[in-house]
């Protein structure tokens, strides 16, 4: 308990860092007008194609016997590869409202 007190103590700028972090966030995304929210979140879930690089690249250069790392580096693969499939999903329904039916339906002749 005493170690996990002093990575504290000698790192206390960083915790207030993340947790005024936190704050501004919410701040943020709590004032985006939800016209918004959909094209910025789906792009926001493409950016975690990085992710899954990192994850891939800590995953490789990890020992055989770290099941932690491996394991927390397969959990990052799935879960940022879900992110970016669902991110391509929400901007190709998004973009699919723009367009125009294109059914025979739709289509006039001039004999109509």
């Amino acid at each position: 308990m005493e170690i996990f007190l002093n990575f504290i103590q000698s790192n206390i700028e960083l915790f207030y860092i993340v947790i005024l972090s936190v704050f501004l966030g919410i701040e943020v995304i709590s004032r985006v007008p939800s016209v918004l929210h959909t094209p910025l979140m789906s792009g926001a879930n493409a950016i975690h194609g990085v992710i899954i690089i990192g994850s891939i690249i800590v995953m490789g250069e990890a020992s055989p016997n770290n099941y932690f790392v491996l394991a927390l580096g397969f959990i990052a693969v799935i879960v940022g590869t879900i992110n970016v499939v669902g991110g391509f999903v929400v901007t190709d329904r998004m973009l699919g409202m723009f367009k125009s039916a294109k059914g025979p339906a739709s289509q006039k002749t001039k004999d109509d």
